[in-house]
């Protein structure tokens, strides 16, 4: 079947970007598009990140060297004060930056926007993790000069990274020099900036805080023949900080070296008598470390033992341990499909920015746009929780603890905030860094209670998935006891604690619609978590009494309490329009008028970006998935009926604004029946950043609609759910589609799914097998023996999408229509 090529893909430009299965190939430089190609060729590994600047480190839209969790905090200056609102911000901090190697021929500089390139390639291997550059530079004297670059963050080791840098005069000699250099940008340089309208000047809200004053403050440096050291103290913060690079150089030419250091920058000098066909090749090794508190001392000691380590390797060693790691990676996580070479190399581009994002975040969170960018001041949201642990919890559980042990750290803190907000439990913050919520805005931010469930539904899912008991009773237990206590005391009953439980004055997903009363999605959640605790809680008493008793005595648990968790949650107020069949979005979704998403220009897209929020608010107009992602969260607890309605409803009033949304739609559009619609969905969510879809890409990866991704092929196409412990596929292959293939892990079972349009094929590639069911057939898969199950078909199929016939059962109480607008600008 030939691969088909929708619009989204044209967004690409496959002569300058071709499709290659496994890399991100570029084979023309251009300073049009500077921030979007320093965001897709970043590479990091959880820990560090480093932004895809040039070697050159002067043509640049954006530079960035970030490190997990290291950021400098600030006083939020209200207008007008109010109790409880955030008092602190926190914003990642652009660490020293160590990618930076010049080069002079002839004393003169390669600079890429004006230079002379007869060859140019630069690709991201996804295979063995290594960012490559190729060039042949004419200089301005006519002599031919060959530039070859690698550059790698480890997998292997959290706080080192490592890069070549090789120039061969090609046909003449010539003077060269390489400066290869630590350099802190704190205090601003004197560089040439490439910058362009379109990359996103002006106000946006999505975009990190930009610092007046001087963060980074010098402390400790230092430089010999091998190695340069700075280190620094975060203003207000009291983080601290050091890097160490250490340098070694081999060729046959002549070479004489200098060394410079001060306070923001330390430099290696190469002198090179270079002659024609004798190359220059110097490996530049680095290591970051960071702490909360720890003296700068001690960081740079720790530098030392990382490049100590690195030596010892050497450098093939180190690439030979990254290329492991990623083989392992790829085994447990590749999703296959064959014959469509552009989708397949945007999967496992964005399956790779996961890795990137998560692997070594060991004891932090897993920031909005990981770390190739400073889009959301660095900070971690509920995005998490949805939209990035699905893919680890099934793929590399080991990483999904790491997250939620993140949480559990933050306990005591959501515990703080839960009582500043007069709530007991626990309240996590909405956005954060340091456990603190940094969200100035409350409408939009703090009233998202829902996050307390969504980390407790990541944590169902891996504890079910994963059976890992000892994490529920020693620290999971708590996030749960503590949220369901968090909800039990901010819902209320209506009649006498005897009819319904409602949850006034919340923000759902849907940021478009703030402040409400019984957000569905909210409920259904709150429904969820309140049923987690006790379930948790009862299966710790039937299997280890002892452990109960612990929990109960550590928590302060009473049986009163937990009965009261389990009568709200039956309790739980579902908001239902009986006039039109769906579950409304809240209590009043269904009063406002409706704004015609179709009839809005495209230079009014976002709408937050154009439209005061009062107006928004005043709308039935959705900036992403709410009720439709309750139905894939919650799917058990709706009807096929209800979603279709529910999915035929709320499609046309949904903008997309969010990248958050069209992996939720695409999904639920796959179970409902709109295959063709799904498949756009999909292929727009997974192009977000490649093709720039959203205008944003050079702030960073959207991380959560790369993790939306591989959920909208396992949970989507692939037709996977995995209710109360049960693993369940119902897969919707699209038709342009020969076959699908990718893998999960349940209970330490490694299962390849290998999905054609009339079978599906269970297979065993690791562990003792797995209990599974495929459109209600009970499948026992087991080593060594592949298991086909025939499907008769792929379900129902509804052409197009979703129009706004539904919408005409909106009516006033005096029978008038709520007409469709859109709002003058």
């Amino acid at each position: 079947m030939s691969p088909r090529t929708p619009a989204e893909k044209q967004h690409v430009d496959r002569s300058r970007f071709p499709a290659d299965e496994w890399r991100l190939v570029e084979t023309r430089f251009s300073t049009e598009d500077l921030g979007v190609t320093e965001t897709l060729f970043s590479v990091a590994n959880g820990y560090l990140g480093l932004r895809g600047n040039v070697e050159e480190g002067r043509e640049s839209h954006t530079h960035g060297t970030f490190v997990n969790g290291f950021h400098e905090t600030w006083q939020i200056r209200h207008a007008e004060e109010a109790f409880g609102l955030a008092q602190v911000g926190q914003t990642i901090v652009n660490a020293p930056d160590a990618k930076v190697i010049r080069l002079y021929v002839d004393d003169e500089p390669l600079l890429l926007p004006v230079a002379e390139l007869v060859d140019y390639e630069r690709s991201l291997d996804m295979r063995d993790g290594v960012l490559r550059r190729e060039i042949v530079w004419i200089t301005p004297g006519g002599k031919r000069v060959r530039i070859r670059s690698q550059r790698m963050v480890s997998f292997a080791e959290r706080h080192l990274a490592v890069m070549t840098f090789e120039v061969t005069m090609l046909d003449e000699s010539a003077p060269v020099a390489i400066s290869s250099q630590i350099l802190n940008r704190q205090d601003g340089e004197d560089e040439y900036h490439v910058r362009a309208a379109a990359m996103g000047e002006g106000f946006d809200p999505r975009k990190a805080n930009q610092f007046t004053d001087r963060v980074l403050h010098p402390q400790m440096q230092s430089a010999d023949d091998d190695r340069l050291v700075l280190s620094y103290s975060v203003a207000n913060s009291g983080m601290t900080l050091a890097v160490a690079a250490e340098h070694h150089m081999v060729t046959d030419n002549l070479v004489d070296l200098h060394t410079f250091v001060e306070g923001d920058v330390a430099k290696h000098v190469f002198r090179v008598d270079a002659q024609p066909g004798q190359p220059i090749h110097l490996t530049k090794t680095v290591a970051y470390h960071t702490s909360r508190g720890v003296p700068a001392r001690e960081l740079v000691d720790r530098c030392g033992r990382t490049l100590d380590r690195a030596r010892r390797d050497g450098l093939e060693g180190t690439f030979r341990a990254q290329r492991t790691w990623l083989d392992e990676f790829w085994a447990r996580s590749d999703v296959e499909i064959p014959d469509q070479p552009e989708i397949q190399q945007a999967v496992r581009w964005n399956l790779y920015q996961l890795a990137q994002a998560t692997a070594r975040a060991e004891g932090s969170g897993v920031p909005a746009k990981g770390l190739t960018g400073s889009g959301y001041g660095g900070h971690y949201f509920w995005d998490t929780e949805i939209y990035v642990l699905p893919f680890l919890t099934y793929t590399s559980p080991r990483y999904a603890r790491n997250a939620l042990r993140f949480r559990y750290q933050m306990l005591d803190a959501a515990r703080k905030r839960a009582s500043q907000v007069s709530q007991q439990g626990a309240l996590f913050p909405w956005r954060t860094i340091n456990g603190e919520e940094a969200s100035a805005y409350y409408a939009a931010g703090t009233a998202q209670y829902h996050i307390d469930a969504d980390v407790s539904y990541a944590l169902v899912q891996y504890v079910l998935a994963t059976g890992d008991r000892e994490f529920l009773e020693r620290e999971g237990v708590d996030i749960l006891v503590e949220t369901a206590r968090m909800w039990a005391d901010l819902g209320f009953w209506r009649v006498n604690g005897d009819d319904e439980f409602h949850i006034h004055g919340v923000t759902g997903p849907d940021e478009y619609t703030t402040v409400v009363n019984d957000n569905l999605f909210t409920n259904v959640m709150a429904r969820f978590n309140l049923r987690a605790a006790v379930r948790a809680l009862e299966i710790i008493g039937e299997t280890d009494p002892a452990s109960r008793a612990d929990v109960d005595a550590r928590l302060g648990i009473t049986p009163a309490e937990v009965h009261e968790w389990s009568k709200a949650a039956t309790k739980m107020s579902i908001p239902w329009a009986e006039h039109l069949g769906i579950h409304p979005q809240d209590f009043h979704f269904l009063e406002r008028e409706v704004w015609d998403v179709a009839a809005t220009p495209a230079d009014r897209r976002p709408l937050l970006l154009h439209y005061h929020p009062l107006v928004i608010y005043r709308y039935q107009v959705l900036k992403q998935a709410d009720v439709v992602l309750a139905l894939f969260l919650q799917g058990n607890q709706f009807t096929a009926e209800e979603k279709l309605a529910d999915f035929e409803y709320y499609d046309p009033l949904t903008t997309g604004d969010s990248t958050l949304s069209g992996v939720v739609q695409s999904i639920v559009a796959a179970e409902v029946g709109y295959q063709d619609l799904a498949l756009e969905y999909f292929e727009k969510s997974v192009y977000v950043d490649l093709a720039n879809l959203h205008a944003n890409a050079s702030d960073g990866v959207h991380v959560a609609s790369a993790g939306g991704s591989w959920s909208a092929l396992a949970f989507g196409f692939g037709g996977m759910r995995d209710h109360d412990g049960h693993v369940a596929f119902d897969p919707r292959l699209p038709a342009s589609w020969d076959s699908l293939t990718f893998r999960v892990t349940v209970k330490g079972a490694r299962l390849r799914v290998h999905l054609t349009a009339d079978a599906i094929e269970l297979t065993c590639e690791t562990g003792d097998g797995a209990h599974v069911s495929v459109r209600g057939e009970q499948v026992d898969v087991r080593p060594g023996e592949p298991t086909v199950v025939a499907l008769a078909d792929q379900g129902p199929r509804r052409s197009g999408r979703p129009s706004m016939r539904r919408l005409s059962g909106n009516r006033r109480e005096d029978g008038t229509l709520i007409q469709a607008t859109v709002p003058h600008s």
